[in-house]
């Protein structure tokens, strides 16, 4: 059966490698700003992007040193957004409720916040963390992400 000619086009997936480097985490968060802006999506922006830096920060803190890096992924369907950020450490991530003075662990609390649903899956050394938006498309001359 054909598909429908004025059914909205799904974007193709993205998806972008970072190195093991700090300077990554911005790099990924311009990738997912970029990745919306050409999509037409802006209503999530800012929050898309925080959980992006929340979680390719987390890939590198508790990621395996020795990697190379890390992966982002982005995909859209059905008005949902998901983002995966892949990496190579053991184990699986820990939500936690850091006391005030504490310097980290608000990551996953973060991301929690602002998805509209996250989690996780791992198999031996590798694991992927997401986070999924309800996004809705705008005309491309609307866009200010």
């Amino acid at each position: 059966m054909a598909s429908d000619p004025r059914a909205p086009r799904q974007p193709q997936p993205r998806q972008r490698a970072f190195d093991h480097d700090p300077a990554s985490v911005r790099a990924a968060r311009e990738f997912a700003k970029d990745t919306l802006a050409d999509w037409g999506i802006a209503d999530r922006c800012d929050d898309v992007r925080l959980c992006v830096s929340e979680l390719a920060t987390n890939a590198l803190v508790h990621g395996d040193d020795g990697a190379s890096g890390f992966l982002v992924g982005i995909t859209v369907a059905d008005h949902l957004l998901r983002v995966e950020v892949h990496d190579t450490g053991p184990g699986l991530p820990q939500r936690r409720v850091p006391d005030d003075d504490s310097d980290s662990g608000r990551g996953l609390l973060l991301v929690s916040q602002y998805a509209d649903g996250w989690g996780m899956e791992g198999t031996g050394q590798h694991k992927v963390v997401w986070a999924e938006f309800k996004v809705v498309p705008e005309p491309p001359e609307v866009i200010a992400c």
